[in-house]
């Protein structure tokens, strides 16, 4: 899932790691913690994920993964895993929802401010979120195509 949306990238000049994907102790971690989303088409197939780290510091949930496969985009399933991601952290008392994403591509922050997501300033970020900006430009991402992204849920 995660090689084959990454593919997409492509055509707008963006050149991902094909080998860099989630590992799969992640996912199980993540389901184990009730932190995992999955669409599935009406055969059966997984069609995308979200995938949230809920913050040590403060009280928000990180998205750290939405993938649709290119199979299924472009039908609201990506929209809507943000917004049960958005659902649950209002449930578990949460203030907001934050994520890394692409600055330019239209399908990334053009997207989520779509969605309600917010940019957040470079001098507002906090501990963590420079973490995984840093740990994304270690990964090979360019940092000035990066953006955080919040969408406040009080």
């Amino acid at each position: 899932m995660e090689r084959a949306a990454a593919t997409l990238f492509a055509d707008v000049g963006v050149t991902l790691d094909p080998d860099d994907v989630t590992p799969l102790v992640a996912f199980r971690r993540a389901q184990a913690e009730g932190s995992l989303w999955v669409a599935i088409e009406p055969a059966g197939a997984v069609a995308g994920f979200a995938r949230v780290v809920r913050s040590r510091a403060v009280p928000r949930a990180h998205l750290a993964e939405l993938d649709v496969h290119p199979d299924h985009g472009r039908r609201g399933l990506g929209a809507a895993l943000v917004e049960a991601v958005c659902a649950w952290a209002v449930e578990a008392g949460l203030d907001a929802v934050t994520l890394t994403t692409f600055r330019s591509v239209p399908w990334n922050a053009p997207w989520y401010g779509r969605l309600g997501f917010a940019e957040i300033p470079e001098h507002e970020l906090d501990a963590e979120l420079r973490s995984v900006l840093r740990t994304e430009a270690e990964r090979g991402l360019d940092p000035s195509q990066r953006v955080a992204m919040s969408r406040l849920l009080r």
